[in-house]
């Protein structure tokens, strides 16, 4: 064989892997893509269930000395995350936006009392939970009610599951379509040395011996492309970072970090096995066989 086409020859097997490993890289940054959603899915939940508020009406008499030690009494109690005290004047205006500057005519005095505004932590944002939670706040003297939502709140979890339940479902099939392209990626790339593989079984080469540094291959072609689609995944992070700090903001980091390791732990094992097994199937190949 003469140098120009050895070098020919090197030129497209470089140009092989490299396209090989583009493609493998491509998928796995979709996975990963996939899986950072998954991992984030029930943060980004408990963030939407944390922000939604209760109102505990006070007593009309009450002062905003008395509001404030019962806002002090609700905040310690184990399931809330907040509490927002809205003074009389503070819920006049609200009113006013609500019925109009002229509303308050008809009073001879406020009948706005001191509210105070309460977050709950994520898992009891439940109508289960909610009911008894209302029940606990309204013990407290100065409280005349508790108000929310109850159709947000439904809405909202029903919203979370069905998400959480599509989200599962396109998750799996991403996993199994990644699985099947990976593995026709890496069967094409080691089919097109069949005949190599088919000299060296003649030669009386073991199936260890030549399965073993395509599988060494494998490893590393599966190896780079994990870390390329890693580079890819943390790109879109920071792009995140910089645009919607927020949102960055609820991301778990360390969930983040084993969904990247799976990536690159899933781009090797698909490889190796993939590789593995085309291998054994070509060394078992008659000789007519190879050629179909």
């Amino acid at each position: 064989m003469s140098s120009r086409e050895n070098n020919i020859l090197k030129g497209r097997i470089v140009r092989s892997y490299i396209s090989s490993v583009v493609s493998i890289s491509l998928v796995l940054f979709l996975t990963g893509i996939a899986g950072i959603l998954m991992a984030n899915a029930h943060t980004v939940a408990d963030y939407f269930r944390e922000n939604l508020r209760l109102s505990a009406m006070l007593n009309i008499e009450a002062d905003d000395t008395e509001a404030a030690a019962t806002a002090d009494e609700i905040s310690r109690l184990r399931f809330v995350k907040g509490v927002d005290i809205i003074s009389r004047e503070e819920g006049i205006l609200e009113m006013k936006k609500i019925l109009g500057e002229d509303f308050m005519d008809v009073f001879n005095s406020s009948p706005i009392p001191i509210s105070i505004d309460i977050t709950l932590l994520a898992p009891f944002i439940h109508q289960d939970s909610l009911s008894i939670v209302k029940h606990r706040i309204e013990e407290i003297s100065s409280v005349k009610e508790v108000v929310y939502q109850e159709s947000l709140i439904d809405m909202l979890n029903a919203n979370i599951q069905k998400i959480g339940v599509i989200l599962g479902i396109f998750i799996t099939l991403l996993l199994f379509i990644s699985t099947v392209l990976i593995s026709n990626t890496v069967r094409l790339n080691v089919y097109s040395k069949r005949f190599t593989i088919r000299t060296m079984r003649l030669v009386g080469a073991t199936k260890a011996f030549i399965t073993g540094p395509f599988v060494g291959k494998a490893f590393f072609q599966g190896l780079f492309s994990g870390l390329i689609a890693v580079l890819a995944l943390l790109g879109v992070i920071y792009a995140i970072k910089q645009e919607f700090y927020q949102l960055y903001t609820l991301f778990d980091l360390e969930a983040m970090l084993y969904v990247m390791a799976s990536v690159t732990g899933i781009g090797i094992i698909i490889c190796m096995l993939a590789t593995s097994n085309t291998v054994r199937k070509l060394i078992s190949l008659t000789t007519d066989e190879l050629y179909f």
